[in-house]
């Protein structure tokens, strides 16, 4: 398995940072918000695509991830900055506390990943972690998912994401519904929710 992630973090992690992440940092700008004074947690950071972004944008950041060479490959990075403000914690995020307070909790494609009967407990975390005035930036998976039916692997029609986002304002949303391949190049039908959303 080890060998599973450190090629999966191979494909995946050079590219672009997300555009949950662009557009949540887009709206922290606008409301002209010193980077160097934020703080973010980046919760599946891989190796590192949206963490070296907000690093690179005057961020710090905790970084975490259960694999190791996620990690690993985030610090060997060729872009990653100098002296960067920069911590990393190996864990499944839902097993550790989180700091407070938060502006940004970003997780991207991690979040579903997590079991159905831990995430109330972590979605609890989160919203319990932001300051006001902070976000959450996101991916979440839909109940027309070709993975629904893993019970590793949450998912929510359209009330249940409406219900869990209740308490925020949200600020982007987006559901996508395509057949595409897996970064290992598996056959799927994706079903996901984009999502930044904003704490009162």
């Amino acid at each position: 398995m080890s060998e599973d992630w450190a090629s999966y973090y191979q494909k995946t992690g050079q590219g672009p940072p997300r555009q949950t992440l662009i557009r949540a940092l887009e709206l922290f700008e606008t409301e002209r918000t010193d980077p160097s004074g934020n703080f973010a947690i980046d919760l599946g950071s891989g190796n590192g695509r949206d963490t070296i972004e907000l690093l690179r944008q005057g961020w710090t950041v905790t970084a975490i991830d259960a694999e190791r060479s996620a990690l690993d490959g985030l610090m060997n990075r060729s872009d990653l900055p100098s002296n960067p403000n920069l911590k990393t914690i190996q864990a499944r995020f839902e097993d550790i506390d989180f700091p407070y307070p938060v502006d940004l909790v970003n997780s991207s494609f991690a979040l579903p990943l997590v079991p159905p009967e831990r995430f109330p407990d972590l979605w609890d975390k989160i919203l319990f972690s932001l300051r006001p005035g902070g976000r959450i930036s996101c991916q979440l998976y839909g109940n027309k998912d070709s993975w629904v039916g893993n019970s590793t692997i949450t998912f929510f029609n359209r009330d249940g994401i409406k219900a869990l986002l209740n308490p925020l304002e949200t600020e982007f949303f987006r559901e996508e519904e395509d057949d595409g391949p897996t970064p290992r190049g598996q056959k799927k039908h994706w079903h996901i929710f984009h999502i930044v959303a904003r704490k009162a």
